[in-house]
């Protein structure tokens, strides 16, 4: 049966997968063993302290406005869509008026999410009050 096993042709690569599972898990173990026994546990209110210069900072909130993602996640959608523009340009002869079509299309779609995002007040910045 041995023999059988080592001729199959897939015997070596899953041996490197088993090997490799093997020796990442080994690996992972390992660190948390000597990072567990190696890390100082106590805590100093020297390590807790600030460690810029300047005066110390009052407690701020940790929040951010979702009006930045909000608009941060527009502008990756409206420059992600552009980008599909340039292949099109690039085959604008090969495509004929049917590409032309699709293009116009795409543009009209765009617009429209454009507009609406604009009438819905997500281009619009609101300070925090």
């Amino acid at each position: 049966m041995t023999q059988v096993m080592n001729h199959h042709p897939y015997f070596g690569i899953f041996f490197l997968f088993v090997v490799t599972v093997v020796a990442f898990n080994a690996t992972l173990l390992a660190a948390r063993f000597v990072s567990r026994k190696l890390a100082k546990l106590d805590t100093e209110k020297l390590k807790l302290t600030i460690y810029e210069c300047g005066p110390e900072v009052t407690k701020q909130p940790n929040t951010i406005s979702t009006q930045f993602y909000l608009i941060a996640l527009l502008f990756i959608l409206f420059d992600v869509e552009i980008i599909f523009m340039f292949p099109w340009a690039i085959d604008f002869k090969l495509l004929g008026w049917f590409g032309f079509a699709e293009m116009v299309l795409f543009i009209v779609l765009l617009t429209i999410g454009f507009i609406y995002a604009w009438k819905k007040g997500a281009l619009e910045w609101h300070s925090i009050k």
